[in-house]
């Protein structure tokens, strides 16, 4: 059975967590404290030198270091259901919206709030080295989500999901990088109605709760 390395209170794991739960692929759980700066101990760095999570290491000991790559593998693994497209043109929008929710919304998030939470002093970006904080990029940050919701809500009126016709990964993105938007007060369902109606319809399915 594959193990995750998993942080509950991170929304990077998150995404692993509702993907292989939408999946119906069963893994155990091992968790890496980041409060304490777990992951940049050698016995993590042997894990996965990039010293993030998630990670997943499957039965043959591969480690897949990130979320792209545990994504690319369960749609492998188990191809229903199809959370990266069926088609050729579903695939393509699934990887678009995808990348375009972790680099505008994302790392929007990320940006303001690496770069003014004290816990955060000198660890401005993740992985394994140490990086200066530098707090003009907070507010481009705070600046770029507010934009980037806009431009989503505009997007999400008149449809149910991100990029196709039924749930994929780039709703898995979306959604948990808008609840984490939370972590600079900024509620992204409050006056946004098919921001909000979108999220409701996920709140429905069990994996949303993990």
């Amino acid at each position: 059975m594959p193990t995750l390395y998993d942080y509950p209170r991170a929304p990077s794991p998150r995404r692993a967590r509702i993907l292989l739960a939408e999946k119906g692929i069963a893994h155990e759980t091992r968790v890496v404290d980041l409060a304490t700066g777990e992951q940049l101990s050698d016995a993590y760095r042997a894990i996965n030198p990039a010293c993030t999570v998630p990670a997943l290491v499957l039965d043959d000991g591969t480690v897949l270091p990130d979320n792209p790559a545990i994504a690319a593998w369960a749609e492998a693994a188990q191809p229903e259901p199809a959370l990266l497209g069926r088609t050729p043109v579903e695939k393509a929008e699934v990887a678009s919206w995808n990348a375009r929710i972790e680099h505008e919304c994302f790392m929007a998030i990320a940006e303001a709030m690496r770069n003014t939470a004290p816990a955060m002093k000198n660890r401005a970006l993740p992985g394994p080295d140490n990086y200066a904080q530098i707090p003009e990029l907070a507010e481009r940050g705070k600046a770029r989500l507010a934009d980037f919701i806009a431009r989503f809500e505009r997007h999400m009126t008149g449809r149910e999901w991100v990029a196709t016709t039924h749930l994929t990964q780039a709703d898995i993105t979306a959604a948990v990088a808008l609840d984490f938007a939370r972590v600079l007060r900024v509620d992204a369902f409050a006056d946004h109605s098919a921001i909000a109606q979108w999220r409701a319809r996920l709140a429905e399915r069990p994996a949303f709760g993990l």
